[in-house]
């Protein structure tokens, strides 16, 4: 750290080049000088840190004089030379400093008083540690070396998550193309919904663009389910197309099968955060600072507060205000952003085409006596046509089981859509007649024995060998 970049040298070495700073500008007659310097003794001078006047004597006036005369960077002449203990701590030992340092690895959730506390009991059980320093200057030390206080990690991924925290630098990003990258998150509102007379708390999902801040869509629910992601998904899709690529947390809806095989059917890279590292979607965490202090500090007297109205004005919101406001870190509004490009978005497919995509496969086993696959629980019937299949590959939604698709497992090409068996509806008797040429007659005229059969007696005729047997007669009489 040069001398200018501390405030108080800088400050000072300004106030005294401005107090010579006539004299250098305007420099006075021989003999004039010290007439000059002693007017200037004369007058008052606002301090440069403190809020008060002073005078300055004229023989130091005359030693500013001398020094920033023939001076390349008269303010630079002018400075005074930081400390030569600046940034050494006195008051600290370095054996203290290392059992502070111990002590903050092992216990980082502590406050600082708790880590002054701890301290001095060690410096009252070892006089060889020196005397305890002062809480400001343990306070001044933790701050200096970055020792904040953090939550105790518990689990595996915590730890893990503030290891790659503390080793790795954070930078922000962002996408240099318009939807190329979106981020979705889930919300818990602040204010609870009254839904048929009872209360909720209701969620929002938001789904944001990365370059521009658009807001593709937002809407409210009383879940965060994988159902509700596609529902809210879907429709960003419709308004703003298909984005390169996702990045979500690691929610259960997040990473549900349909949610993850329907993102990949439509070449959409799904990217999720580290686990416990909200910071990595940091643009999503500022909008709900956004979403609270304005939009649902508006609605605080609305009672009772409806999940239609809450959306109403959710969308009012964020297409006339959120995304028609000047961004304060783009300079121009979302929206603006937007229209103005690159973009990188592709067609949307219709709401069948997401409906299919959106599913999750498996194979099932098909039962041969009616010819049944099983869904969650749920029996299915398969084509007459696909009888001979013993092993199906299938597309389901596990929240929508009112059908499912067989698939081609090599194309992953549709071949059939399938219904839950209603056995009712079977119970007419009603039965399709299956194709004549899988179940045709024999001719009448063939041979009853079979070739293998005949060609066996043959080779044993051959032979010129009797029958290997003797044969005994059956007097039917003595059965009876």
């Amino acid at each position: 750290m040069n001398k200018f970049e501390q405030p108080n040298l800088r400050a000072w070495a300004i106030f005294r080049f401005s107090v010579v700073s006539p004299l250098l500008s305007a420099p006075p007659p021989k003999g004039q000088l010290r007439r000059q310097i002693r007017q200037l003794a004369q007058k008052t001078y606002r301090h440069p840190i403190q809020d008060k006047t002073i005078s300055v004597g004229a023989s130091t006036i005359e030693r500013w004089y001398y020094k920033a005369l023939h001076a390349q960077d008269p303010i630079d002449k002018l400075s005074r030379k930081p400390r030569s203990d600046l940034g050494k701590t006195a008051a600290m030992s370095a054996q203290l400093i290392r059992m502070l340092d111990q002590q903050y690895q092992h216990n980082p959730a502590w406050s600082c008083q708790l880590h002054v506390d701890n301290l001095a009991a060690q410096v009252a059980q070892n006089v060889e540690l020196g005397p305890m320093p002062s809480y400001s200057t343990v306070r001044r030390y933790m701050q200096k070396r970055g020792w904040q206080r953090k939550a105790n990690a518990k689990t595996a991924g915590q730890k893990q998550a503030a290891q790659r925290l503390a080793n790795y630098e954070v930078r922000s990003f962002e996408s240099a193309y318009v939807h190329a990258l979106w981020h979705l998150d889930f919300h818990e509102g602040s204010r609870v919904v009254d839904v048929n007379g009872q209360w909720h708390k209701a969620k929002v999902l938001c789904i944001l663009d990365d370059c521009s801040r658009l807001c593709c869509h937002i809407q409210w629910y009383l879940a965060e389910t994988a159902e509700v992601l596609f529902h809210g998904l879907c429709q960003a899709f419709a308004k703003r197309g298909l984005p390169r690529a996702l990045m979500t947390d690691n929610g259960s809806a997040m990473l549900a099968r349909e949610t993850g095989q329907g993102l990949m059917r439509l070449a959409v890279e799904h990217n999720t955060t580290l686990a416990y590292s909200p910071y990595q979607n940091g643009k999503q965490e500022s909008f709900w600072a956004q979403l609270e202090g304005r939009l649902l500090a508006m609605m605080h007297r609305v009672e009772p507060l409806t999940l239609d109205f809450l959306n109403q004005t959710t969308q009012a919101w964020a297409e006339m205000e959120y995304n028609q406001k000047r961004h304060r870190e783009l300079g121009v509004k979302p929206i603006q952003r937007v229209l103005k490009g690159p973009s990188v978005a592709r067609q949307a497919p219709n709401s069948a085409q997401l409906q299919q995509a959106f599913t999750a496969a498996d194979t099932r086993v098909q039962r041969r006596s009616d010819g049944t696959i099983q869904l969650k629980g749920v029996r299915f019937e398969l084509p007459a046509r696909m009888r001979h299949i013993r092993r199906v590959w299938v597309r389901y939604q596990s929240w929508d089981l009112s059908r499912a698709w067989i698939v081609d497992r090599r194309t992953d090409q549709l071949l059939a859509t399938i219904y839950p068996q209603d056995k009712i509806k079977n119970s007419h008797g009603r039965r399709r007649k299956i194709s004549a040429d899988s179940a045709s007659e024999p001719a009448k005229d063939a041979n009853p024995i079979p070739a293998l059969l005949q060609k066996l007696l043959t080779d044993y005729a051959a032979t010129g060998m009797p029958p290997a047997y003797i044969p005994k007669t059956e007097d039917t009489n003595d059965r009876q």
